[in-house]
């Protein structure tokens, strides 16, 4: 049976995005060669690519793609002769001759639960958020390796070059390899000193999931879904970990927008211009509830307050009775907590809103001065729609071409260029 090839690139690159994860952390426990690990799975997908179009899309992707990775697995093993018992362990993780019946039995497919944990995905992320690695390594290290963003991916997401990040995910692997840091869940009492580890990765998956970095797509769902599904089955190890349920909370009331933030087209709409009609009111009941519940425990932290900020613009009947004052002394909350240049920027627009544009663009000038957020397109973005709101057209579309040729998602490129063209000036 011969499958399109456009069908097959669809189904590769869905599957790329819904199994990549399960596929490398399934490997990595049963080989322990995070390396090898990654290029098995790679394998997997470039035979895909190949024999789809011929055999036909498997009914169940992600079985195949691991019984496959597994088979490459096996093979590297051999030639590297590393003994017979490490092959033996890997041999025994064998899927039935039918991959898909591996989901119909749980068979090393998260169905069993390995300690505490029903998801192999999850043992690997507080793999990588042992305390011996750097908080920046823990992150990067589980991005890259659970939901396969790119060096590239990740050194955007911490502001970072790309061989910079390059460099410490090697580090991290070398780390975890030399240390002989174990490949599984943590006792209770140690729980809480990977939780801010675990809580960053999650909170940047959902943000590259939300808002990704680059390509034509501005919202990337699946991986947004998967930290959602992910920071559940972590509050329900934690539940009395009140940021890891005001996390989630954040996610759900971020996420109730979702729908709302492209047009037909794919433009990106802006929060005050979204049709709150559109909103998910069930996520918002979920995510308020969640919250609530968090900051009853009286032990505010940074998720708990990015969630009451959330809050309070999904909880706003119209955009114009958004409770900026409310929303100013929230970010200065938060910046106790969290004293980085975004934090301020975001900030400053609070401020703007709250109190004028002029009140805002002082604030905006200082980070700039600063140099601590050069190259971040919403800096300079910012600035322009503080200077567009006085009135002040040729110095906003100036700082409007100055995002542009910083931004690299196609949708916010559309948008800044119409708000480029509202000054009068030309891209």
């Amino acid at each position: 049976m011969d499958a399109d090839v456009k069908a097959v690139r669809v189904a590769v690159d869905a599957a790329f995005r819904d199994e990549w994860g399960r596929v490398v952390a399934t490997l990595i426990r049963t080989t322990g060669d995070w390396d090898l690990a990654e290029e098995c799975a790679q394998d997997a997908f470039a035979m895909a690519l190949q024999r789809w179009p011929k055999d036909g899309i498997p009914g169940r992707p992600g079985a195949w793609l691991t019984t496959t990775a597994r088979n490459r697995a096996i093979d590297v093993l051999r030639r590297r002769a590393v003994g017979a018992a490490k092959l033996r362990e890997v041999a025994a993780t064998s899927y039935p001759p039918d991959p898909d019946a591996a989901y119909d039995t749980g068979l090393d497919h998260g169905g069993t639960d390995h300690g505490g944990i029903p998801d192999d995905r999850l043992r690997l992320m507080f793999t990588c958020c042992h305390p011996a690695l750097s908080l920046e390594a823990r992150v990067a290290l589980t991005l890259r390796t659970l939901a396969g963003l790119t060096t590239a991916e990740i050194a955007r997401a911490f502001l970072a070059s790309e061989p910079t990040m390059a460099k410490r995910l090697v580090r991290a692997k070398q780390k975890i390899a030399k240390a002989g840091i174990p490949y599984r869940v943590p006792p209770a009492h140690l729980l809480p000193e990977r939780t801010p580890g675990v809580l960053g990765v999650l909170y940047l998956l959902f943000n590259e999931g939300y808002s990704a970095t680059t390509g034509a797509d501005l919202v990337r769902q699946n991986l947004s879904a998967e930290a959602i599904t992910l920071a559940r089955v972590l509050t329900r190890l934690m539940p009395d970990e009140p940021e890891a349920t005001g996390l989630l909370a954040l996610m759900l009331l971020h996420d109730a927008r979702r729908t709302a933030r492209l047009d037909v087209r794919g433009d990106l709409v802006t929060l005050e211009d979204q049709d709150r009609g559109q909103w998910d009111a069930t996520e918002i009941s979920e995510g308020v509830g969640l919250l609530d519940r968090a900051l009853r425990g009286g032990r505010p932290g940074p998720y708990q307050l990015q969630a009451a900020i959330a809050a309070c613009h999904v909880t706003a009947p119209t955009a114009d009775r958004t409770d900026w004052p409310q929303i100013a002394a929230l970010y200065r909350k938060l910046a106790e907590f969290l004293p980085t240049p975004v934090v301020e920027l975001n900030y400053a627009v609070a401020v703007g809103m709250a109190r004028g544009p002029a009140a805002g663009l002082p604030l905006v000038a200082a980070l700039e001065a600063s140099g601590k957020l050069a190259g971040y397109h919403l800096l300079p973005a910012t600035r322009a729609d503080l200077l567009r709101r006085l009135g002040r057209s040729q110095e906003a579309a100036a700082a409007y071409r100055e995002a542009l040729e910083l931004t690299s998602t196609d949708a916010e490129r559309r948008y800044l260029g119409r708000r480029l063209a509202e000054t009068g000036g030309q891209a």
